[in-house]
């Protein structure tokens, strides 16, 4: 056997070799992205019931912090409050409901997209300035009921709010893990 035929079986080996340990590497590729698809469609099947139930209380926060439904539960906690608080107790109290609503719901953040979670916070920014204004454009001696019903009829007067911005963003992200 002369060096040329040493060569070419020598390239014939290299060939084989090369050509079983690219079957081999291709199917250990193959198996590897199953494994991960499979893994991410097993996490999706946990995930995404979290992720829908965090854009329903995201959606929750944003309806209980509107000046309406603010309105509503003081007058259920306390049917005599817009008659005996004053508008800075009504303030305050309005004030304090958006903040507790937002730190209750502060996780939630890692369940929805940057912008989503931006868009809330400007939200929750703009109602509080939105109230604060409302009592400083009233006269020294207006109640807490002329109060409510001004910042009820300004911010049904608004158009679209913040909050109706936050909320369709909301929507619109929660529909696209469906």
């Amino acid at each position: 056997m002369g060096t040329t035929e040493i060569l070419l079986v020598i390239l014939a080996v290299a060939v084989v070799i090369f050509g079983f340990w690219f079957i081999q590497w291709s199917q250990f590729r193959n198996e590897e992205k199953k494994r991960q698809w499979e893994l991410k469609r097993d996490s999706q099947k946990t995930i995404s019931p979290i992720r829908l139930r965090a854009y329903e209380r995201l959606a929750l926060l944003l309806e209980r912090t509107k000046p309406e439904h603010m309105i509503m539960e003081l007058r259920k906690n306390d049917p005599q409050a817009l008659s005996t608080w004053s508008i800075g107790q009504v303030q305050q109290y309005l004030l304090q409901t958006i903040r507790a609503e937002f730190d209750h719901n502060q996780s939630q953040q890692v369940y929805v997209s940057e912008e989503v979670w931006d868009l809330l916070i400007n939200a929750r920014d703009q109602m509080a300035s939105f109230i604060i204004s409302i009592a400083g454009q009233l006269p020294k001696n207006a109640n807490a009921q002329v109060y409510a019903t001004t910042l009820l009829s300004a911010y049904a007067s608004n158009g679209l709010t913040p909050t109706d911005k936050a909320m369709d963003a909301l929507k619109n992200e929660a529909k696209s893990l469906m």
